[in-house]
């Protein structure tokens, strides 16, 4: 019996560590163009406190792109966005699609049932494109203004994770707007997978930004985060996998214009 408890414990530990490299090959399968085969959709909300720890991978790839530009003696502005593209062709476009349904839906449609229907559209509208242009805008302006390579590598991992971060709260949140789709199918992270991904993201803000920068940029979120919430309720009724992606978007956006602000 002395020799039991060990071996058991062994196995928990396996079985634990085995559980979080799935929850992280997840995150990677449905937030990356990496080659890993992606599991059913229905573990995405078990994976969502992952989302975090894959932001920060895309942010190091964007910082380690905008260092190599910068190295080369490339402007800024040239290098910051390489880098921004360095992340959107990792990411296969994944949020700023979401961002462009999210604005023709709530912008084009004149009901529930037409502004999901229009989300739904794989064609971009008027209001798509002007709001992934003020994105991609924003962001290249941001990073441009740090310059130095150290300050953006901080602002874009901390972008990254941090936006990240507030997806499982927001799935959780908010109710479906629809029965199918993403969202639906991914079901709602527990109480205990987001508060783990809200503190990966706090404790990575605070590493890039500093405690004092880290919560300037979480309460900056936590309102854009109230934003996007009460406008998706008002404009369909819940959430859907575009609106995340738009909240993923408009998240980054704000820690990366703080991180402008105070770096």
């Amino acid at each position: 019996m002395r020799g039991a408890t060990p071996k058991g414990r062994r196995i928990e530990r396996g079985g634990d560590l085995s559980g979080i490299t799935t929850d992280i090959r997840t995150g990677l399968a449905f937030c990356t163009r990496l080659p890993v085969t992606p599991p059913p959709e229905s573990k995405l909300a078990e994976a969502a406190w992952a989302f975090p720890v894959i932001g920060a991978l895309i942010g190091v790839l964007g910082a380690l792109t905008y260092w190599f530009a910068d190295w080369v003696w490339l402007d800024p502005y040239i290098s910051a966005t390489l880098a921004v593209a360095a992340t959107v062709l990792l990411t296969g476009c994944l949020h700023e699609d979401g961002l462009a349904d999210t604005a023709d839906g709530f912008g084009g449609g004149a009901t529930k049932a037409r502004k999901l229907d229009i989300m739904r559209d794989s064609c971009i509208g008027t209001y798509g494109v002007a709001a992934l242009a003020l994105s991609f805008l924003l962001r290249v302006g941001a990073i441009a203004s740090l310059e130095e390579p150290g300050l953006v590598a901080a602002a874009l991992i901390a972008a990254h994770a941090g936006a990240r971060a507030v997806l499982p709260l927001f799935m959780a949140a908010l109710p479906r707007a629809r029965q199918d789709g993403l969202a639906a199918s991914a079901g709602t992270p527990q109480a205990g997978r987001v508060t783990i991904a809200l503190m990966l993201g706090l404790f990575v803000l605070a590493l890039s930004l500093g405690a004092g920068g880290a919560l300037i940029a979480a309460l900056f979120v936590a309102v854009a985060f109230g934003l996007m919430a009460r406008l998706a309720m008002r404009q369909i009724g819940g959430q859907t996998g575009d609106v995340l992606g738009a909240v993923e978007q408009v998240s980054e956006i704000v820690i990366l214009l703080t991180a402008s602000a105070l770096l």
